[in-house]
């Protein structure tokens, strides 16, 4: 480990440690007590939550079968909170209450039956100490904004004993998760919990004191965390989605109400949507960068039909550090960045330089993207350089991540500088060149990818290669890259001659894929970021040992349809 390392993650740990004792300073002693207060006597709003809702996870629901996670617990007649879990991430999604969504759609008598049964559960099993994963504080944040949201749900035909009991709860964890706010760990956790804090602070009875001061901590976090270009710090696409979903009800309920919207709370809505338009592929997909995973068509127009923004997308978020080259039907996004900091860095992938390409309604080329039900061990594995569109050096990704489990897996060292300039688009082709040195440190190599497409989006040409700073070729030795191109599940791959390759989309578009350098050679691959959870894919693998083959050059041409 380099020393610039060492001292970086010595920095980590204790500012770590400063993070968790401030959080324990701020609470003080943790007990039903310390938190208690005044329970209002009613709710001033639902907010509306814009989330599809399914009606058959409604169903199961009240027939006591809890399908979260990818997975399904049945409770045969016990309390879900009694039984033994089947994962900590169906753990958080069930303290988190965020299915309540689904039971709006649902037979009401039963629906808000069933869920101020599962509500009084809560609240006798966790509601009266603070531990364990339903007081996390992203947990928290998402809980409050559900309670609210679907209270119409929960309290429809409720005795006065059950709404007093709700309404307790709810104050209570109001104020602890305050008490907490500025010691939650930086990034989306942090925003959401600003996010719950303004949303309860004008969806109950409030002061315009509390009302204001809960807006100005919304705007700071805003400004931290929202980009000048739209994108979020954490440089995941999904993220921006995530958000849209809970700050439009928020602006909504700010108007709705009479009250001061947060000064920052619009325009950074305004700027989240060309950012969420830029990652979306010709399908309507989201990109799979940086910890995204898949995204829904209706989550997404669930959101999109609020976007007043317009436009097409941009070529570029300078900020984020992305780039877009498209031209006709043909998209190729490039992740062309690196971590904010290393504290945001928990979800990043090793992927700096990757590419996603997708023609028409097909995505050819994609990364692996992020399991979303998985364990800890298959995330890791798909944050790694090899589950990215991109060159692998020697089996070593551009990044390290860190196993720690005290810090959390972040990425530290590797890619420090990134150069990227563009293309003239004079002519209507389009293109770039972007260099990066992850590999230096290691091996003493800079790594450059070179795209161009031209105008009419039917001839792609890609042109890989490693030098050493100032552009002389690598020195003869085993350094053996290896160019991955993971191909979409939905794409057929047929084989053409040992340079080339058909690419055949589910509407019978066909893309031939070639490299007159080396060999193109189909793989066996996985695709994390399947809605059916992680499942086999292809994927074609360019190999260049760099002592006679530092640079080659690949080429796609769609056919005549």
């Amino acid at each position: 480990m380099r020393f610039s390392d060492r001292q970086r993650l010595a920095y980590l740990y204790g500012h770590e440690t400063w993070r968790r004792f401030s959080r324990r300073l701020a609470v003080g002693r943790v007990s039903a007590l310390r938190f208690a207060g005044r329970t209002p006597e009613r709710l001033v709003v639902a907010p509306t939550d814009l989330r599809p809702a399914d009606p058959f996870t409604a169903e199961e629901i009240i027939a006591g079968r809890f399908p979260l996670a990818g997975r399904m617990l049945d409770c045969e007649g016990e309390s879900p909170f009694a039984l033994e879990l089947p994962s900590e991430e169906f753990a958080s999604r069930l303290h988190c209450f965020a299915w309540l969504r689904h039971m709006r759609v649902a037979e009401k008598d039963a629906a808000s039956f069933v869920v101020r049964r599962i509500i009084d559960d809560w609240i006798q099993t966790h509601g009266r100490v603070i531990a364990g994963i339903a007081w996390r504080p992203e947990v928290i944040a998402q809980r409050i904004i559900a309670w609210l949201s679907h209270s119409p749900v929960v309290l429809r035909e409720a005795d006065y004993s059950f709404y007093r009991r709700f309404l307790k709860s709810l104050a209570f964890q109001v104020r602890y998760l305050r008490h907490i706010a500025d010691t939650t760990r930086d990034g989306e956790p942090r925003l959401k919990v600003r996010i719950a804090l303004a949303m309860a602070s004008i969806a109950m009875p409030n002061a315009a004191s509390a009302i204001r001061r809960a807006s100005r901590h919304l705007d700071r976090e805003l400004d931290h965390q929202i980009l000048p270009d739209g994108g979020h710090v954490s440089r995941n696409p999904r993220v921006g989605l995530d958000l849209l979903f809970d700050l439009l009800p928020l602006r909504q309920t700010y108007v709705n109400l009479g009250h001061d919207v947060p000064q920052r709370l619009i325009p950074c809505i305004d700027r989240i949507f060309p950012a969420l338009r830029f990652f979306r592929h010709q399908g309507g997909e989201l990109a799979l960068f940086n910890g995204a995973t898949y995204t829904l068509a209706n989550e997404l127009l669930s959101v999109l039909r609020y976007d007043e923004t317009s436009g097409a997308p941009f070529r570029g978020l300078p900020q984020t550090g992305y780039e877009r080259i498209e031209a006709g039907e043909t998209t190729i996004i490039v992740d062309t960045g690196k971590p904010h900091a290393v504290a945001l860095s928990t979800t990043a992938t090793a992927g700096c330089l990757s590419l996603e390409m997708s023609s028409g309604r097909n995505r050819y080329f994609v990364n692996s993207g992020c399991p979303r039900f998985a364990g800890e061990a298959m995330r890791q594995l798909s944050r790694a350089t090899a589950a990215q569109t991109v060159a692998v050096l020697n089996d070593t990704s551009s990044a390290r991540i860190s196993d720690s489990g005290y810090l959390g897996p972040v990425i530290f060292g590797g890619v420090s500088n990134v150069e990227v300039a563009r293309y003239e688009k004079t002519d209507g082709a389009d293109g770039l060149v972007a260099t990066h040195d992850g590999y230096l440190a290691n091996f003493g190599l800079l790594y450059e990818r070179d795209l161009y497409v031209n105008a009419a989006g039917t001839d792609v040409r890609g042109r890989e290669r490693f030098m050493k700073p100032g552009g002389g070729a690598p020195d003869g030795g085993g350094n053996v890259a290896v160019v991955r191109f993971h191909i979409h599940p939905a794409i057929r791959i047929v084989p053409v001659d040992r340079n080339e390759v058909r690419l055949v989309g589910n509407d019978g578009e066909s893309w031939r894929f070639s490299c007159l350098d080396v060999a193109v050679a189909e793989e066996e691959d996985v695709f994390f970021a399947d809605p059916s959870g992680v499942r086999a894919a292809r994927q074609l693998t360019l190999a260049m040992p760099l002592g006679t083959v530092p640079e080659i050059q690949w080429f796609m041409r769609r056919e005549r349809r």
